[in-house]
């Protein structure tokens, strides 16, 4: 299982620029199939609670190295440490 703990940032589609860090784990494919990967987003403290309805939306993840994957945000958990989006992955793992 590949993992993978960064800054990042979620953008949307109107462009909107969410700064944070993915914590993303991608398993094995099945069948010579694209891998499924998922994991967490967690806002940086300057983007405040991040995008506003989030979940069921789609965005793109940006890592630090410029590669993008397609997420759907599946659900948003709040606690302690802030706001931490649940992430689901698209296509291929971008990292």
């Amino acid at each position: 299982m590949a993992t993978y703990l960064s800054a990042s940032v979620l953008l949307s589609a109107d462009g909107t620029r969410t700064p944070g860090t993915a914590a993303l784990f991608a398993e094995p494919s099945r069948k010579g199939g694209v891998p499924p990967w998922a994991g967490d987003f967690r806002p940086a403290n300057s983007a405040g609670r991040g995008p506003k309805n989030a979940v069921g939306q789609t965005f793109t993840l940006e890592m630090p190295d410029g590669s993008t994957g397609k997420v759907v945000v599946q659900g948003l958990k709040s606690g302690k440490g802030g706001v931490v989006l649940a992430l689901m992955g698209e296509d291929a793992p971008p990292f």
